[in-house]
């Protein structure tokens, strides 16, 4: 039997999944890894850490795959996307610990160049903000004194998590992204497709550092013999949200998936043409292909599935996450507890780094269940949010196809088509992002031959529709909007 390999790199573990030419999982290994806060907003990971869970969990499929004989034809990776390493072009050492996406250190350098935010939006199609990877790389080149020093020297490298973990398995060979993730980096013009010189210059950076920009589906090269213990051609590339809407084969122009992992992201293909939101949603490269580049507008919610994670391991309100779904549905309703869990700041369509975290409307009738079920609630208002903005610039949503983590809870999926006042599909496959990854290694090497013959096996696990009553919808949203301008207060 053939089987297809993918690696998704995620914020919170790493995960190697192999996938049949149906797009069914026949194995999997899943580890998580550390996450580390040195200061008030900052998140880190170990890159090391990073790349000794990967290679665990790949060697432990690769091992079962021998005992069930499944041929493995190709690999994809996806990866959590901003997240940024810096490492010795010589020695593969990184010079400092992966800033997290979710990471808000940069936010007084990027208040410093605010006036080049015009120029950055119109070829980058982001926001000046920390979540992209350009001021991420400015304060580690800044602040660490080895990683000036090899700058100096033309001896640094920088990637996001994909390419560290392309230079780990093909032994330093390869130093390579794709469009998608070039896209996220606030240093790539998403109309030319190449890095650009301007931007650089702005952040005092030049092209040495930076990785070769391939298709999402490419040639990445193979996998080394000596690290992995079998050469696999890398065969595709696509950042988690890009992959998440491969696998739910949002294809047409206008179809939209929104995927609810460690952050929530509201994605929409937009084909050929480059919307440039006037509602605070970001333009963006959804996939590219034969080099021809497919856009995309997202909203982007930094804190989902991390708030279940701060019940767990902070407040430890809940032992594992599936326990929220029994806990919100035991509450009639939250009693007009609100949580906004900015723990990292705003992200769409506020765009606010300096918000933390805020829980009102409490009262001696509050209690521990609410907070849980308030939680929850926080991220379907969050994509309400994000929904409005898409409306304000004239694009109007019928369905939205759902995955995650967070899509498991059934409550959570009704409650959101409630307050998006929408069809939600939950695709029957949930890991939508590894199988994205696997379905362009495939269509890479020939296993798929158009991405009609990917869309064949998409599969609906089942429907949500909407039942609340506009006013009932309409008094929870403005609490929701209350609560957002205390925070933002």
């Amino acid at each position: 039997m053939n089987g297809i390999l993918a690696i998704d790199q995620g914020t919170t573990s790493s995960r190697a999944i192999i996938f049949s030419k149906s797009g069914k999982k026949l194995i999997s290994s899943q580890l998580e890894f550390k996450q580390f806060f040195p200061k008030n907003g900052w998140v880190e990971h170990n890159p090391n850490e990073i790349w000794s869970t990967t290679i665990k969990v790949t060697k432990n499929v690769l091992l079962k795959s021998k005992k069930f004989k499944i041929n493995i034809k190709a690999l994809g990776i996806t990866n959590q996307r901003e997240t940024t390493v810096c490492w010795d072009k010589r020695t593969g050492e990184p010079v400092y610990n992966a800033i997290v996406w979710q990471d808000r250190r940069t936010e007084n350098y990027c208040k410093k160049i605010k006036k080049k935010e015009k120029l950055i939006r119109k070829k980058t199609g982001l926001f000046l903000d920390p979540y992209f990877s350009a001021t991420k790389i400015k304060w580690i080149i800044d602040n660490v004194p080895k990683a000036k020093k090899l700058f100096k020297k033309n001896e640094l490298l920088f990637g996001t998590i994909d390419t560290f973990l392309i230079w780990k398995l093909t032994n330093g060979k390869i130093h390579a992204t794709d469009a998608t993730n070039a896209s996220r980096t606030m240093l790539f013009n998403i109309t030319s497709n190449k890095w650009d010189k301007d931007i650089l210059k702005i952040f005092k950076l030049n092209e040495k550092i930076l990785p070769t920009v391939k298709n999402s589906a490419d040639d990445f090269g193979f996998t080394s013999e000596k690290i992995v213990g079998q050469k696999i051609k890398i065969s595709a590339v696509l950042g988690d949200q890009q992959a998440a809407a491969i696998g739910q084969a949002c294809f047409e122009k206008g179809s939209v998936k929104s995927t609810y992992g460690t952050g929530a992201f509201l994605l929409m293909n937009t084909g050929e043409k480059k919307i440039m939101s006037k509602n605070k949603l970001i333009t963006t490269i959804c996939y590219r292909i034969n080099n021809k580049t497919t856009y995309a507008l997202e909203g982007s919610i930094f804190i989902a599935g991390a708030g279940v994670q701060w019940l767990r391991d902070k407040i430890r309100l809940i032992d594992n996450a599936y326990e929220t779904e029994k806990i919100a549905k035991s509450k009639k309703n939250s009693k007009g507890v609100y949580v906004v869990p900015a723990f990292t700041g705003l992200g769409a369509p506020y765009w606010n780094s300096k918000s933390r975290g805020l829980i009102t409307g409490l009262t001696r009738d509050s209690d521990w269940r609410d907070l849980v079920r308030a939680t929850i609630e926080s991220v379907a208002y969050q994509t309400s949010d994000l929904f409005l903005s898409m409306r304000k610039d004239g694009l109007n949503p019928k369905s939205v196809k759902v995955d995650g983590g967070m899509v498991s809870n059934n409550w959570f999926v009704q409650f959101l088509s409630e307050i998006l006042k929408i069809k939600i599909t939950r695709s029957k496959i949930n890991e939508t992002t590894a199988l994205g990854a696997a379905y362009m290694a495939g269509y890479q090497t020939g296993i798929y031959r158009s991405l009609s013959d990917i869309k064949q096996n998409w599969k609906k696990d089942r429907d949500f529709k909407p039942k609340f009553n506009k006013s009932y919808r309409n008094k929870l949203l403005q609490g929701w909007q209350q609560a957002i301008k205390k925070t933002l207060a």
